[in-house]
């Protein structure tokens, strides 16, 4: 018998025991999907057609193939954020801009799922070119909480989030440039991991600061991420970032080696204006860990405080040159302006102005601005002063030895998710969302983010709490054995 809130392991284990196959499982996806997004606004594309073709392809080689040489993630539904490419299909960033954008070849990480037989559900909705924290910056819908249907996902992939937290999917792909991954999954109670800078190619990811992009996935379980982080992660030469890195035994668990690992805790990430029950939460995920025998240490990273004004001058910067190349005439033009009785510098400014919102107007000024002559060294050439003293407070806490320690436990959010439309006047009170988590971008580590307790537990309001692992650079195993380990041994 099939269910929606089946593991990837599970449902691997139906497929081979012959209890229902590709085609049934994929059916009642599809078949839920159209019934609750309407509702939800996860997806901004659904690609049934292809899936339900694709399921059945894979019938067929289910049942002329030795189920020990299929792909872990065989047949196993995905959704994907409308940032990556697939060939064929309209990738819009959420964007009007890209409204009519048909890819034209695949994205790296989606030629990784192709050969592990994934099936691709469809595209999900995110803040416009990934820039926000709510997806409420969509060009074409808003995307709500399943725990509250009044309350944001977070962002900006909050699509993704949506689709694993509500059962439309098994598994799907973010993008995590200051917390696009965290973020969301603690809003929605599902697991989210942001791999280290280089170890997931971004070809074919529409950019949006490429020192700090980073694609992942979101999952159910700890198990699950990691199984997908293994088919994604590797070299590729289309990405000169991307690292040459051995991850065949990131998604092995041993218990006995999560057991030696020691956390530190930052003080400065127990801030004034943390909600208290995220605080609770957080708290109680490291005393279980305490009381189970793990050394915790307070750490501090003492730059912590300027993560958020240094990341809203590197993201602005970079983002401002990567949206210079849609102007209208090589990416699908906005209806309505005559380029015939139109000058080319007013063409530009109508298609830009008509084609991308409000808030990446917003930054691409913030980052014209500060790349400007007499204002790059007073801002962009400081923030990335900044931005390496952040990353040796890390270097210095994750030091080899007994001064050191092997991961950071931290709070993801200092909230729960808020109520549609209460930050989207506040723009800075929208960037402080992604206060915990920007300084692993900046400092490109790795970090996972995973639900500290059922909500039931510690608020009246049944929200998620998420807390984050982070890691040094390449040491996904560390934080998957951790976060694995707190999820089977510990949460209860």
């Amino acid at each position: 018998m099939f269910t929606r809130n089946f593991t990837i392991k599970d449902y691997r284990q139906g497929l081979v025991g012959k209890k229902f196959s590709v085609a049934e499982a994929i059916g009642v996806f599809f078949d839920f999907l159209k019934k609750e997004d309407d509702k939800l606004g996860a997806f901004l594309a659904v690609l049934e057609g292809d899936g339900k073709e694709k399921a059945k392809e894979l019938d067929k080689k289910l049942s002329q193939t030795n189920p020990e040489e299929l792909s872990p993630l065989f047949g196993v539904p995905m959704a994907i954020k409308d940032n990556v490419l697939i060939s064929g299909f309209g990738t819009t960033a959420a964007s009007k801009i890209l409204e009519d954008y048909v890819a034209s070849y695949d994205a790296t990480v989606i030629r990784k799922l192709k050969g592990a037989d994934v099936v691709f559900l469809g595209k999900t909705n995110l803040d416009e070119f990934a820039m926000g924290a709510s997806t409420e910056y969509s060009a074409f819908k808003q995307t709500r909480n399943p725990y509250d249907l009044s309350r944001v996902p977070g962002g900006s992939s909050g699509g993704s989030a949506v689709a694993v937290a509500a059962n439309m999917a098994l598994g799907a792909l973010g993008s995590d440039t200051g917390g696009s991954i965290r973020q969301p999954a603690g809003f929605c109670g599902v697991v989210g991991l942001k791999p280290t800078y280089g170890a997931v190619s971004r070809y074919g990811v529409i950019a949006l600061a490429s020192s700090l992009d980073q694609v992942g996935p979101f999952a159910k379980t700890v198990a699950d991420a990691a199984l997908i982080f293994r088919t994604i992660a590797g070299q590729d030469k289309f990405d000169a970032t991307s690292a040459d890195v051995d991850w065949i035994a990131v998604d092995e668990y041993r218990p006995e080696e999560a057991k030696k690992l020691k956390i530190g805790v930052p003080k400065e990430y127990f801030i004034e204006g943390i909600e208290p029950e995220v605080k609770k939460a957080v708290l109680g995920a490291i005393d279980k860990f305490k009381k189970d025998g793990f050394e915790i240490k307070e750490i501090s990273l003492p730059h912590t405080k300027y993560a958020v004004s240094c990341y809203y001058i590197i993201l602005p910067a970079e983002a401002s040159a990567n949206l210079a190349r849609y102007d209208g005439i090589r990416y699908s033009p906005v209806a309505g302006i005559d380029k015939e009785k139109t000058s080319l510098w007013d063409y530009y400014l109508k298609q830009r102005s008509k084609g991308i919102g409000d808030e990446p107007t917003r930054r691409i000024l913030l980052g014209t601005f500060v790349l400007s002559s007499g204002y790059y060294d007073a801002y962009y050439a400081k923030a990335q002063k900044v931005r390496r003293l952040i990353l040796e407070d890390f270097e210095k806490v994750f030091e080899k030895g007994d001064r050191g320690v092997d991961v950071i436990l931290a709070p993801v959010s200092p909230t729960k998710a808020f109520a549609i439309g209460s930050k989207s006047d506040d723009p800075l009170s929208m960037y402080l969302a992604d206060i915990f988590t920007i300084p692993a971008n900046l400092a490109g580590l790795c970090a996972l983010s995973l639900p500290a307790a059922d909500p039931k537990t510690f608020n009246k309001e049944n929200l998620p709490v998420n807390f984050q692992i982070i890691g040094r650079h390449f040491e996904e195993r560390n934080i998957l054995g951790l976060g694995r380990y707190f999820e089977e041994e510990l949460r209860s």
